[in-house]
């Protein structure tokens, strides 16, 4: 099947009053390949009503069980196209994020997710080089081979030394889907455990190198907040080794990661 811009959609994940979803509201609006776009949150309130009226935009209300992976489960289920990515409204996305999405996901046999290479946005500069992210570019060196994205060996070597799949840039297939997506009780690594359960099975991991989105590191960020309450990053770190490695080389990889983790929290200071 090829896809075009009218089977996808972007569905903007919007939470309480953040100060960076216009830019990310802008930044879909302005893609080259326009598709359809919509806003989900589970914290109505007037300010997310307001942003979805002005740039009309159709506001659905999560009314059951919060949670990011509910959340998460919701926005999916409002997109009806066969194609959809969840935007994190503190994020951007380059102008030509769907044309390069269609062009990649419609080469790939059988693709499960699409997902692109990403700069960071930290205290309002954007930042295209540092050591996180060479380590994820070299991680994902594998996936810039089309012939290795459907082989298990690959996407899960690709994977196994951390999370370097960039949810935010990840445009799913649906037809490839069950729902809900998302069962993982994970505050921080429910993608990175659904990446390691679709690395086990048949379909391809889509991989643009091209940089398509810019991740904004903040105070308030959930990667940030999980770093800094009680270790749960840690915690849901070490389960996920745990899934690719015997216990003795994950303890021994949990001591390098963690200092890698805590530069996220001190690029905030």
């Amino acid at each position: 099947m090829q896809y075009t811009s009218k089977d996808h959609t972007f569905v903007i994940c919007a939470y309480k009053e953040s100060p960076y979803l216009r830019e990310c509201i802008e930044s879909l609006v302005a893609q080259k390949t326009p598709s359809n776009l919509m806003m989900a949150t589970s914290t109505d309130c007037e300010f997310i009503r307001n942003m979805a009226k002005e740039y009309n935009i159709p506001l659905f209300v999560n009314e059951g069980e919060g949670g990011i992976a509910n959340d998460w489960n919701f926005a999916y289920d409002c997109a009806k196209t066969p194609l959809v990515t969840l935007a994190h409204q503190d994020d951007r996305y380059d102008a030509y994020y769907v044309e390069e999405m269609l062009r990649v996901v419609n080469k790939t046999r059988n693709p499960r997710i699409f997902f692109a290479n990403y700069n960071e946005i930290r205290n309002g500069v954007e930042v295209s080089k540092s050591t996180m992210l060479t380590v994820k570019r070299i991680m994902l060196l594998p996936m810039r081979i089309p012939a290795f994205r459907g082989i298990k060996f690959f996407k899960r070597m690709s994977i196994s030394m951390g999370n370097p799949v960039a949810c935010w840039s990840v445009c799913y297939v649906k037809d490839n889907f069950e729902s809900p997506v998302y069962v993982s009780e994970y505050r921080s690594n429910l993608d990175w455990e659904e990446w390691e359960k679709l690395s086990r099975q048949p379909g391809a991991f889509a991989y643009s190198n091209r940089v398509l989105t810019y991740h904004r590191v903040h105070e308030g960020s959930e990667t940030s907040n999980t770093i800094s309450e009680g270790n749960i990053r840690a915690k849901e770190d070490y389960d996920m080794f745990r899934k690719f490695w015997p216990k003795w080389l994950a303890d021994f990889i949990m001591k390098f990661y963690i200092n890698a983790e805590k530069y996220n929290e001190a690029s905030n200071t």
